[in-house]
C-alpha cells in the first residue's frame, strides 16, 4: 500500500515552534510532533506505506523527497530500510552525469575534494534513508505488529515522557533514526572499557571500574589512543599540582583520569546537556565525584567557580573543521574550528605558574588539506603559548584499514598528538 499523499507547504506554525508533520489517512487530516536529531524539515510530502510496497518504488519516491510513513509489520521495515541502504550505497559509487568518475582504491585522491565528497554522500544518504517514518505515542509506544519496546531506549535519549508530549498526540521519527536510539541504549547498557583509566581492582587501594557509559548524542571514547597519551603525559613539576580543567568534556572520561592520577580537583566543563548528564553518570560510576565537578561552560569554567588557576587544562575538541548535522557530529566537527581557537586563546591567562595547557588534536585536518600545521603553529603562539613538547600515537580503529574508505590515505597515515604547551614569556 502507498497512498494517500499529501502536501504541506509548511509544518511548523508561528504560535508553536515545535515542527509537526502533517498527513491525510483514512480521509482525515492528521498531525504528529516531528523528532529529527539532525534537525532535518518535516518532509512536505507523505505518503503511507505497508508491506506491499517494493523498494525500488520506496527507493525512488525517498529520492524524490516523499516520506513513507510505516503502517505495516516493523520488522519489514526494517528489511525494507536494510533495501534502501544497499541503494543508497550503489548509487553512491556510480558516476553522475554531472562528475567524473568516481575515486577508486587504486587511485590517488585528491584532498579536500574527496573530503567534501564524503560529507555530500553522507548527506545524501541521511535525507534518502530518513524518509522511512514511524508513528510513537505519548508514551513511546509503536502500534505496529512485532514491534519491539523502545520505550526505555526513548526515554533515554529524549525524555520520560510527560503530559505535554501527550497533548501533541504522539511525534513521528525515521526509523533508521529510531533504531539508532535502540542501539544508542544497548551500547549505554554495556559501557566502553577505557584500560587507561586502570585495571579493574577488587581492592579498595585500587580502582574498581573502568568502564564509560555514553549516553545517546554523545560521543563515545572508543579510539583510545588519545587517552592513553593523556595517561602517560607527565604533569608539569613546577606546578602545587591543585586543579585540573578538562574542557569539553563529552563523557567525563579525560575528567575522570585526570582524577585517578591523583589531581585533587577537576572542574569538566560542556555545553550540552546530554554530556552533562552524561559526564556526571560516568563520575558517579568511577567514584571519583568527590574530585570532580561538572559544570555548565562554554569552554572555560567563570572565575568565580575557578578556586585558584589551573595547573593543568586538557582540550579535545573535534578534530575537523566543518558543519556538524547532529550531537554526535559535533564531537568531529568544528565549524571554523571554534573551539580549538577559543581553548588556545584562554587558555595561558588560566594556567597557574608552570601549568601546562594539554591539546589531544590528530593531523586528519592537515592531510586532508583543511588546516596546515603553520596555521596550528601560528594560533598556539597567537594565544600567548608555546610548545613544551609533544607526544605522538598512530590509531588504529579499523578506518585505517579499511582500502575502500575515500579518505584510506589520509586515514592510515594518522597521527594522534598530545601538545604540551606552556606560557610564552
Amino acid at each position: 500500500m502507498t497512498s494517500e499523499t499529501t502536501s504541506a507547504p509548511c509544518n511548523t506554525s508561528a504560535s508553536n515552534a515545535t515542527p509537526r508533520l502533517h498527513w491525510t489517512e483514512s480521509g482525515q487530516a492528521r498531525s504528529a510532533r516531528w523528532r529529527s536529531e539532525r534537525g532535518a524539515a518535516p518532509p512536505a510530502r507523505v505518503q503511507l506505506a505497508d508491506d506491499t510496497v517494493n523498494a525500488d518504488a520506496a527507493y525512488k519516491l525517498a529520492c524524490e523527497g516523499t516520506a513513507l510513513l510505516w503502517r505495516g509489520d516493523f520488522q519489514n521495515a526494517r528489511q525494507l530500510l536494510q533495501a534502501l541502504v544497499r541503494r543508497v550505497d550503489r548509487a553512491a559509487v556510480r558516476p553522475s552525469k554531472k562528475s567524473a568518475s568516481p575515486v577508486t582504491p587504486d587511485e590517488k585522491p585528491q584532498f579536500p575534494a574527496a573530503f567534501h565528497r564524503m560529507r555530500q554522500v553522507q548527506a545524501q544518504r541521511a535525507q534518502v534513508l530518513g524518509m522511512l517514518l514511524v508513528e510513537l505515542d505519548a508514551q513511546y509506544r509503536i502500534a505496529l505488529r512485532r514491534a519491539p519496546d523502545v520505550a526505555q531506549a526513548c526515554a533515554e535519549a529524549w525524555g520520560v515522557a510527560d503530559a505535554a508530549a501527550a497533548s501533541a498526540n504522539g511525534q513521528v521519527v525515521s526509523l533508521r533514526e529510531l533504531l539508532g536510539v535502540v542501539s544508542a541504549s544497548e551500547w549505554r547498557k554495556k559501557g566502553v572499557e577505557i584500560p587507561a583509566l586502570g585495571p579493574v581492582d577488587s581492592s579498595t587501594d585500587g580502582p574498581t571500574y573502568n568502564r564509560i557509559h555514553a549516553h545517546y548524542g554523545v560521543f563515545s571514547p572508543v579510539r583510545g589512543e588519545y587517552l592513553a597519551l593523556v595517561a602517560r603525559a607527565p604533569l608539569p613539576v613546577h606546578s602545587a599540582m591543585r586543579l585540573a580543567l578538562d574542557i569539553g568534556t563529552g563523557t567525563g572520561v579525560i575528567a575522570a583520569l585526570l582524577a585517578r592520577r591523583g589531581l585533587p580537583q577537576v572542574l569538566a566543563t560542556d555545553t550540552d546537556a546530554r554530556a552533562l548528564a552524561c559526564a556526571q553518570d560516568n563520575i558517579n560510576r568511577l567514584g571519583v565525584a568527590q574530585q570532580v565537578q561538572v559544570l555548565r561552560a562554554d569552554l572555560f569554567p567563570l572565575a568565580e567557580a575557578m578556586p585558584a588557576k589551573a595547573s593543568v587544562i586538557v582540550c579535545n575538541p573535534p578534530w575537523l573543521p566543518g558543519r556538524a548535522h547532529t550531537s554526535l557530529e559535533a564531537a568531529v566537527y568544528d565549524e571554523g574550528s571554534r573551539m580549538l581557537l577559543g581553548f588556545l586563546q584562554g587558555a595561558a591567562s588560566r594556567l597557574a605558574p608552570g601549568g601546562e595547557a594539554w591539546l589531544v588534536l590528530s593531523d586528519l585536518a592537515e592531510r586532508l588539506g583543511l588546516r596546515t600545521r603553520e596555521a596550528l603553529l601560528a594560533a598556539i603562539e597567537a594565544g600567548g603559548l608555546k610548545v613544551l613538547a609533544r607526544l605522538d600515537t598512530k590509531p588504529v580503529h579499523p578506518k585505517t584499514q579499511d582500502a575502500s574508505d575515500p579518505l584510506h590515505k589520509a586515514r592510515a597515515s594518522e597521527i594522534t598528538s598530545l601538545w604540551r604547551l606552556g606560557v610564552a614569556r
